[in-house]
């Protein structure tokens, strides 16, 4: 009698969220050219990943383009209907994948890596009733120094806020329930295909009743979508990558404290404690707690810079958060 036995390597799956200040750097006016390098940059670190046999689902902010696209409609708006935020939002998800689509597919090929990458606008589901839909606080775009550029923004009806840099158009930013097309992108996942999803949070939908899917004048924070994505594929790791090497208390002060491995129940102590401020740290560190509380195949949370991806899988830098 002859006994066979087939071994079947399960590819390890992560969700890789890019911020969206990373494509613009402090320092760089934001033109396409320097926003071209920094996205040929940090695809070094995904490529790698890939190679060492991962199964990868980027998303990645939009901040700043969401914000330009914006202006731009603000200033054409005599020569051309403004489109609604909802809209921009789906815009800035087709520019920025296509960036990441096209240096990431070279940066393959240099690795002489045979895989397609392709970008899914992607729909996400929230609560019409959620508050923050009737208390905007989600800054975005540029910093306006100029009153009177400012009060031009309330006259065109958008809600601003004034931060040390100057003026910041906000906008409502709902909690993220569900991924609608998550099906499709683990699907697109398991056929081994790279998947650029859930860019700038994806677009905020509600079901209407008589009518299915409506959208929201809203953003979405893209840390908290991608804990809900990361749901969906069944991800092993959640890897948020943005402008600094590691998580620290009291950030910027003479007590700042890198925190390097942590486990869950402490991170949640520390999150309940006021630690971490709700427009920066505070939505990546509720993301992670999220991920290794749903009970599934969430094992690990990475957070660390855009351009140390690769070091921070390996032990390296960053913040580990970890269930135990």
């Amino acid at each position: 009698m002859i006994i066979c036995f087939t071994l079947i390597v399960m590819k390890k799956k992560a969700i890789v969220a890019i911020g969206g200040n990373a494509l613009i750097k402090e320092g760089q006016n934001g033109n396409i050219y320097d926003q071209f390098d920094n996205t040929r940059e940090f695809s070094k670190s995904i490529a790698k990943m890939i190679r060492d046999g991962w199964k990868i689902v980027i998303t990645h902010g939009n901040g700043p383009q969401v914000g330009a696209i914006l202006l731009q409609n603000n200033i054409a708006r005599k020569v051309t209907p403004p489109m609604p935020l909802g809209i921009c939002v789906a815009e800035s998800e087709g520019l920025i994948g296509y960036m990441i689509q096209q240096c990431l597919s070279n940066r393959l090929k240099k690795l002489d890596i045979e895989k397609p990458v392709v970008t899914l606008i992607t729909q996400v589901l929230v609560d019409k009733n959620d508050p923050s839909l009737k208390d905007p606080t989600k800054p975005i775009g540029p910093f306006y120094k100029e009153e009177d550029d400012a009060m031009d923004l309330l006259k065109n009806g958008y809600q601003i806020t004034h931060q040390p840099k100057g003026w910041r158009i906000v906008v409502p930013s709902p909690d993220p329930k569900f991924i609608v097309e998550g099906d499709v992108i683990k699907k697109l996942l398991n056929d081994d295909i790279v998947v650029i999803a859930s860019g700038g949070g994806g677009m905020p939908v509600f079901e209407k009743k008589g009518w299915g899917l409506n959208g929201i004048e809203a953003v979405i924070d893209k840390d908290l979508a991608s804990e809900r994505l990361a749901e969906s594929i069944g991800a092993d790791l959640l890897m948020i990558l943005t402008n600094v090497d590691k998580v620290y208390l009291n950030y910027n002060t003479p007590n700042q404290e890198a925190l390097d491995r942590i486990s869950l129940n402490d991170i949640k102590k520390i999150y309940s404690q006021g630690h971490f401020p709700p427009g920066n740290m505070g939505p990546k560190i509720l993301a992670a707690i999220r991920f290794l509380e749903q009970g599934h195949s969430g094992k690990k949370v990475i957070i660390s810079n855009v351009e140390k991806g690769w070091e921070a899988l390996q032990g390296k830098t960053g913040t580990h958060i970890q269930k135990t």
